[in-house]
């Protein structure tokens, strides 16, 4: 690590998705950081979250098809 800068603690979260009949379909987990604990201009500068609507993309895409554009999907697993 840079001098004088310090750890943010993070912790993993570990979920698991039931069908309806209480069998698991999937295990998920992510990455949580504290985020409590972090300060502004000094661990992070500004925030983004990558997070959208499928009422978003739809007119994006129709405006596409009107002007004969192509579409690249993108996956981000």
């Amino acid at each position: 690590m840079p001098k004088g800068c310090r750890p943010i603690i993070s912790k993993c979260v570990f979920n698991k998705k039931l069908r309806t009949d209480g069998f698991i379909e999937k295990y998920k987990a992510r990455l949580v950081i504290r985020g409590f604990d972090q300060k502004k201009g000094i661990d992070f500068f500004d925030t983004c979250s990558h997070v959208t609507e499928i009422a978003t993309i739809r007119p994006l895409i129709a405006l596409a098809i009107i002007h004969d554009l192509v579409v690249h999907k993108m996956d981000l697993k």
